[in-house]
């Protein structure tokens, strides 16, 4: 019942006007405000702070900075296994495995089209049918920057307007077609696997999404747009564990990659725990 009330207060709930009000409280730099929401978001998430680059929580300018704050240099070490495709983010993972038929598991019988996740064109989602996902989900004591599986050359980015409801495993579950109908920004790079697909998928009361190259890209105008902009006429190359984009507030992650392009750790399932750099997977080739 509990479960059931969650979700139906999200259906209610004035979703977008709801996140853009938290997204302007949390840009709000009035000192004895920000410093009272990061100190009660701190103690009721557990944040833990010792990894930080900056370690007081009270030296960020607002709360939207002390949340996708850096962490120190040492505290990811990037897996150097030949072929390792890394976690792009901390947190745990939700479902990962085989695209079936063109879609994407879910939660308990739930899933959702690959070809709509991707914004609807087939040609997209083309080099991915039959191929491999993996959902990651970051809860909010989480590192919130988004890392470099692999080393990739930014092919195409696409923002994608649509619903905001939480993502945790409640709405995994009892929300049809969740991570299809939520805002996404979809990024698409060239790997040595062939086609990569990252998703950041928007998520209730989550302020905005960036990306190293466009900076901040949602929220947009509710209709789907490609942000193919650059400093200069050569597409961003990222290097393996570099920086592709944050949160503002947490959310998804989805990875996509081609059929018999590579193969998730057998470890690997759902609820798993995963840093930022660790192995997720191999490529094909190099097992």
């Amino acid at each position: 019942m509990k479960d059931t009330l969650f979700i139906l207060l999200q259906h209610l709930l004035p979703q977008h006007l709801l996140s853009r009000l938290v997204g302007r409280l949390a840009e709000c730099r009035t000192p004895w405000f920000k410093n009272l929401f990061i100190n009660w978001f701190r103690k009721r998430y557990g944040v833990d702070m010792s990894e930080a680059l900056q370690p007081d929580p009270e030296a960020y300018e607002h709360f939207n900075a002390f949340f996708t704050r850096a962490l120190k240099p040492d505290a990811r070490i990037l897996d150097t296994t030949p072929g390792a495709v890394l976690s792009p983010a901390d947190g745990a993972i939700s479902q990962l495995g085989k695209i079936e038929h063109g879609r994407i598991f879910q939660a308990k019988g739930r899933g959702y089209a690959l070809t709509t996740l991707l914004g609807g064109d087939a040609r997209r989602a083309e080099p991915f049918i039959n191929g491999e996902f993996a959902t990651i989900y970051l809860s909010p004591s989480d590192y919130h920057r988004v890392h470099m599986p692999l080393t990739g050359t930014l092919k195409e980015t696409v923002y994608i307007p649509g619903d905001l409801y939480s993502v945790n495993g409640t709405t995994a579950e009892g929300v049809d077609n969740l991570f299809a109908r939520n805002e996404r920004l979809v990024a698409i790079f060239e790997t040595e696997l062939g086609p990569m697909a990252m998703v950041l998928v928007g998520a209730m009361i989550v302020a905005g999404i960036e990306t190293v190259w466009n900076g901040q890209v949602a929220p947009l105008p509710r209709q789907p747009l490609r942000l193919d902009r650059f400093d200069s006429t050569t597409p961003p190359q990222l290097e393996k564990g570099a920086e592709m984009g944050r949160f503002k507030l947490g959310s998804t992650v989805i990875l996509l990659f081609p059929k018999d392009s590579m193969n998730w750790q057998d470890t690997l399932k759902a609820g798993s725990a995963v840093h930022m750099g660790e192995q997720l997977g191999q490529a094909a080739q190099n097992q």
